[in-house]
């Protein structure tokens, strides 16, 4: 395992090793964009009318949160990243649905994880910045649950 593969604790994580982690976060970022941008457009049928409507909405705040996440990587002094992590697709709404929730569940967890890491660094308003980023990615997936018609996951819980 490369030290960039081991979890970090607020007390272990480096400045670099935020830059990566946010870089990550950033990387999760751009996925969200483009399956939003996808699945808003693909989900057919009276049921999925609302949520693919909703998902054109949350393409717009992932993007807002891609433009944070950049400029604070910029501030740390590292390099925004250009890749995004690969989107899933399907034929299945409900399948589409599920992939967006799964991947609002690992944003949510490591998100939670950065507040931490930044505090940490002495990075308080870094931290802010994700606090509010969190409560929208809390929205995205109370909104893709509910699409579902399934509890909200506790991320507690999901390894």
């Amino acid at each position: 395992m490369t030290d960039h593969a081991k979890p970090h604790s607020p007390a272990t994580v480096t400045r670099e090793q935020l830059i990566e982690l946010l870089n990550e976060d950033l990387a999760r970022e751009y996925q969200a964009i483009i399956s939003y941008v996808i699945y808003s457009q693909v989900l057919k049928g009276a049921q999925y009318m609302n949520i693919a409507d909703e998902l054109k909405v949350h393409a717009g705040e992932e993007l807002a949160h891609a433009l944070i996440l950049a400029n604070q990587i910029d501030y740390l002094g590292g390099m925004p990243i250009n890749v995004p992590k690969p989107v899933k697709t399907s034929e299945k709404a409900t399948e589409m649905l599920q992939f967006d929730l799964d991947n609002e569940n690992e944003t949510i967890r490591n998100y939670r994880q950065r507040i931490g890491q930044c505090e940490a660094l002495g990075e308080y308003a870094t931290a802010e910045y994700i606090r509010e980023i969190l409560k929208d990615e809390q929205d995205h997936q109370i909104a893709l649950a509910t699409a579902l018609g399934i509890e909200v996951p506790n991320i507690n819980k999901i390894k």
